[in-house]
C-alpha cells in the first residue's frame, strides 16, 4: 500500500474516533499522541476548548527525561506522570482517546499505568 493512501486511512480513522469520544470539564478526554521519539498526554475539555493537564517525555517535570523514548517502558513512567497530574487537578474519570492506534503495546502500558495510578477510564 501506499504511503499516501495509508496517511490517509489513519487520518480518516482519527477522525472516526474523535467524532464519537467527547470529554466534558468533569470528565475530560485524555489523547494520546506518539511520535517516532516522544509520547504526549493532554486531559482536554471539549466543550471550554481547554487543556487542562498534560504530560509527555519532552516536559521539564519529567525525571530523567533523556532516557525515555517511545516504548513501552516510557508510556508505563508518562502514565503515572500523567495520572498524578490530573488527579492533582481533581481530575478522576476521563475518556480515553488513543488516537487511533490499536490498544496494545505502549498504549496498553500507559492506560494500564493511569489506571494503577488512580484515573478511572
Amino acid at each position: 500500500m501506499r504511503t499516501e493512501q495509508k496517511h490517509k486511512l489513519a487520518l480518516r480513522r482519527r477522525w472516526r474516533i474523535r467524532s464519537k469520544v467527547h470529554g466534558t470539564k468533569e470528565r475530560p478526554r485524555m489523547s494520546v499522541c506518539f511520535t517516532n521519539k516522544n509520547i504526549h498526554v493532554q486531559f482536554v475539555d471539549d466543550n471550554a476548548g481547554l487543556t487542562l493537564a498534560c504530560a509527555s517525555t519532552t516536559s521539564k517535570a519529567t525525571p530523567d527525561r533523556e532516557k525515555l523514548a517511545a516504548n513501552a517502558a516510557s508510556a508505563k513512567v508518562v502514565g503515572q506522570l500523567a495520572a498524578q497530574a490530573a488527579l492533582g487537578k481533581g481530575i478522576k474519570e476521563v475518556v480515553f482517546d488513543r488516537g487511533g492506534s490499536r490498544y496494545h503495546g505502549k498504549v496498553k502500558a500507559l492506560a494500564d499505568a493511569a489506571r494503577e495510578t488512580g484515573l478511572k477510564f
